[in-house]
């Protein structure tokens, strides 16, 4: 295991222990303050003399967002964050070394929660200004924030080395409700980390006996048959996925021991953006300390990985939903649903998620194939979806279906390790771009089979009359 691994799971596990004297914070400044404080650390330990990035990027978008117009803050933050990016990953093209890895990991989380921070006001404004009095958008708004305010969101220490993302709302709700002091937190941080210990193992088997390293070697490209080389991605996605399982159950972890995130169940929060119904229930529960002991809270706010879904649904999109759920929800609510050219709006969204991961080509490679493949099993699933067949055709149907998923987020994902275009193009060449001439078959005779059906006149008693 290299040093940035090992410092990267020491803050984590500090961070999982500190909430239980964290929560118990009884006054909302000094629990500001000390969350401010004890993530500043987090920041400092992790990037070292770097720290002036993370320090800029905040005042940038302090300025942004206290002294622009509110009508267009959303999109000046999400223009200067994402241009700051660029900047971030490429310093060596300005003569400056480049930071380390692991404060790439708490610039990806800022950016998200500064842009998130700039739309909440900006949706607050115009819901003033439109005179809305809903539930939802009573319990959605946010105040003001004062400078301090928006450097202490930054730097609260839940969720800064990983995310989840979490909406300048919660953190408000975190500080001035009660919820977190009365969520059962340990069952809810056990039932995050229980299976820690098996995706350890299944990490560690995959990486020893299938090291990602072989698949750069020219032995594995010029000795290993092509089936080998195409069913070797398998094992290697399952090593991403365990890696990520164990990150991401651990940063949620993080949020359950510091009550960050806890809403009661009837408001049905959802991952990233939190209460869904109900919200008029949050203020009658958090000014009744009898119901609010008595309620029973969710965590799924900041839910961000269902490994089973992403591991046992079978196809794509219903996979994907299981996977950075508050980061897709981000995407959705502040790309998808406000790109203003609605066909272009899912590439639109993968671009700006491909454009967040990073520079690599590897990165768009993976990321951008996906919508490229989204509307051809759309059209599989819608046609073929309610046809009855006897169970063990149904059985292998699904056999085939899973491991073709399986099979094909492999072949896109190794070029999400791979980085480079070069060493990408290399191992699409190597198997003759198999998967890609398949998906072009099944769109091929996905118009044979499913034919659109025809345009038919109106009735006649419907036609207009001359």
């Amino acid at each position: 295991m290299e040093w940035d691994d090992i410092v990267y799971l020491l803050l984590l596990f500090s961070s999982i222990g500190f909430g239980k004297y964290f929560r118990n914070i009884e006054d909302k400044n000094i629990k500001r303050n000390v969350a401010s404080l004890v993530g500043s650390v987090i920041i400092l330990i992790a990037s070292g003399y770097h720290f002036w990035h993370p320090l800029i990027f905040i005042l940038a978008n302090a300025i942004i967002i206290k002294c622009l117009s509110k009508k267009i803050i959303h999109k000046v933050s999400f223009a200067f964050s994402f241009a700051y990016l660029f900047f971030f990953r490429n310093t060596i093209l300005f003569g400056i070394p480049y930071p380390p890895a692991h404060l790439n990991l708490i610039q990806m989380i800022m950016t998200l929660k500064l842009i998130g921070l700039a739309f909440e006001l900006h949706d607050t404004n115009k819901g003033l200004k439109e005179e809305r009095k809903d539930a939802e958008f009573e319990a959605m708004k946010i105040p003001e924030p004062s400078f301090s305010d928006i450097v202490h969101y930054s730097l609260c220490y839940v969720g800064v080395l990983t995310g989840p993302y979490f909406s300048y709302r919660m953190y408000l709700d975190m500080l001035n409700t009660p919820f977190g002091k009365y969520v059962n937190c340990w069952d809810q941080t056990i039932e995050r980390v229980k299976l820690i210990p098996l995706y350890v193992v299944i990490f560690l088997a995959l990486n020893k006996y299938f090291p990602f390293d072989y698949a750069l070697t020219d032995e594995f490209y010029n000795e290993r048959s092509l089936g080998f080389r195409l069913w070797y991605v398998l094992p290697l996605f399952g090593q991403f996925k365990t890696r990520m399982y164990i990150g991401m159950r651990l940063s949620e972890a993080v949020f359950t021991m510091s009550g960050l995130g806890a809403y009661p169940a009837e408001t049905t929060p959802l991952p990233g953006k939190g209460p869904s119904k109900d919200h008029q229930l949050l203020e009658i529960i958090a000014n009744d300390e009898e119901k609010a002991k008595n309620t029973k809270y969710s965590y799924r706010g900041i839910h961000n990985i269902e490994p089973y879904g992403a591991e046992f649904d079978y196809t794509v999109r219903q996979a994907m939903k299981s996977w950075n759920m508050t980061v897709q929800y981000w995407l959705a609510a502040y790309v998808y649903k406000r790109f203003p050219y609605k066909a272009y709006r899912v590439f639109a969204t993968f671009i700006v998620s491909a454009v967040w991961h990073g520079m690599y080509a590897g990165y768009y490679c993976c990321i951008c194939s996906v919508p490229l493949y989204l509307p051809i099993e759309d059209i599989y699933y819608k046609n073929l979806k309610d046809i009855k067949v006897s169970p063990p055709v149904s059985w292998i149907w699904f056999m085939v279906v899973y491991w073709w998923r399986m099979f094909l987020m492999g072949y896109w994902g190794i070029t999400f390790r791979l980085l480079t275009l070069s060493a990408c193009f290399k191992y699409w060449s190597s198997v003759y771009f198999i998967p890609t001439l398949i998906t072009l078959v099944m769109l091929a005779v996905s118009f044979v089979i499913f034919p659109k059906p025809k345009r038919t006149d109106r009735p006649a008693q419907d036609k207009k009359i001359k």
